[in-house]
């Protein structure tokens, strides 16, 4: 049985296979080869990284992604709290179910890109469209996974919140929005990534500043290099928001049992999950109870 990586050994793995694969990319394009797929179309790794350098000394790079985050992060975030907070509503209320659940399921397959003509008729300005596209992109992933996790809560911890007085409003804290963190922090995860991919392509078509519109203005001026510029950026700020939000999971998640899988090795039993805070502290002063009564 081989032993795990220490987690430093972890690392240098995962920076030598980025360095592999850029290996690979510059030994590909120097040497022109051609074998069905046409690396010789390619800029190598060198003209990308000469072009980035370039952009990072001019303003024009800094403005595009200062335009871009903004974006992102406030369709993100407002899909996150409205997504959040209709997922909860219609898992919880049959009424909101039949008001909205039609509603939203038709417009839900509607990818959020081919909502651009819409987003152009209905707000005055291109960024405000943008912001709209960003947030549709979001808003459904973290709706369909805060309902399906709401409705997959065990009903014994709301039975014993009611038993011990608590109201609608002390299960929604106590109970449904902790034990539902897990499932909103998978939507919030996928809904960043399908927030980059619709804001990118809508600044492409509408936008007039950003990374997507850089990299689409490159690629009509045939600037191969610059286009890679530009998809290199989309990679690292998609990478370093999804990590943010999964960091932030864990961080509001650590009540959960944790388990890592290593191949190869035994896997150790995880603890008993055990309820959220919020609930345990409303359970003490009756478990108090409990006992003094055992006592007696």
């Amino acid at each position: 049985m081989s032993r795990p990586l220490p987690k430093a050994g972890r690392y240098a793995l995962r920076v030598a296979s980025l360095g592999i694969a850029l290996g690979v990319w510059q030994l590909l394009t120097s040497l022109d080869i051609d074998l069905w797929l046409r690396f010789s179309q390619f800029p190598t790794v060198a003209d990308v990284a000469r072009a980035f350098a370039d952009r990072l000394s001019g303003p024009d790079y800094w403005t595009d992604l200062t335009d871009s985050l903004t974006r992102i992060l406030t369709g993100f975030l407002l899909a996150a709290v409205l997504g959040v907070a209709t997922g909860v509503l219609v898992a919880r209320s049959r009424l909101a179910e039949d008001l909205l659940g039609p509603v939203l399921e038709v417009v839900r397959p509607i990818p959020a890109i081919a909502l651009v003509p819409v987003a152009i008729l209905l707000f005055p300005s291109n960024e405000q469209g943008i912001v709209f596209i960003t947030f549709t992109a979001a808003f459904f992933p973290v709706l369909v996974s805060t309902r399906h996790a709401v409705r997959a809560l065990t009903p014994v911890w709301e039975e014993a919140v009611l038993t011990m007085g608590g109201g609608r409003w002390r299960i929604l804290a106590s109970v449904v929005l902790p034990g539902a963190l897990p499932g909103i922090f998978g939507g919030l995860s996928v809904g960043i990534g399908v927030s980059w991919i619709c804001v990118i392509s809508a600044e492409m078509i509408s936008g007039q500043y950003g990374v997507g519109y850089r990299t689409w203005q490159d690629y009509t001026v045939v600037n191969y290099a610059g286009v890679f510029v530009g998809m290199v950026t989309i990679g690292v700020l998609g990478w370093l928001t999804s990590t943010a939000v999964e960091l932030l999971g864990r961080r509001l998640t650590r009540w959960l049992p944790r388990t890592s899988y290593v191949a190869g090795a035994r896997h150790r039993t995880p603890r008993a999950a055990t309820p959220p805070a919020p609930l345990r502290e409303a359970a003490e002063p009756e478990a108090e109870e409990a006992r003094d009564e055992h006592l007696v």
